[in-house]
């Protein structure tokens, strides 16, 4: 893979569309450009209400971004079980839950210094 084709803003605009187009959840954005020792320089994570939906958003982010920038996960961890699925794109790393795995890892309050932005989406308001 070669780091660097897209723009960390273009391939977060694309893993964005690929939760939405299959109504992912309570999508957040996490920052971790400030904070020292980071793995990345963002989390993006969202859930799904069932095992099926979380691995139709992940096909759906896959998707999305080989098609668009000819981009793919460097590394893909979880699907097996789809309780808790990650996507790594180097500097955007990818975290899709079903939603009461999401609450008991609490990944956000985790990294509570990262700057969090909550995505707004037509289905879920």
């Amino acid at each position: 893979m070669q780091k660097g084709k897209a723009s960390a803003d273009e391939l977060i605009a694309l893993i964005l569309q690929g939760i939405e187009d299959v109504k992912g959840q309570d999508i957040n954005i996490l920052d971790l450009r400030e904070i020292e020792n980071t793995v990345c320089d963002y989390f993006i994570i969202c859930n799904g209400t069932s095992n099926t939906q979380v691995n139709a958003i992940v096909n759906s982010i896959q998707k999305i971004v080989s098609k668009t920038i000819k981009d793919k996960p460097w590394h893909v961890e979880g699907s097996e079980n789809a309780e808790w699925v990650l996507l790594d794109y180097v500097n955007v790393v990818v975290h899709v839950f079903q939603k009461q795995v999401r609450d008991f890892y609490d990944i956000e309050g985790l990294w509570g210094d990262a700057k969090v932005t909550v995505v707004e989406t037509s289905f879920n308001q």
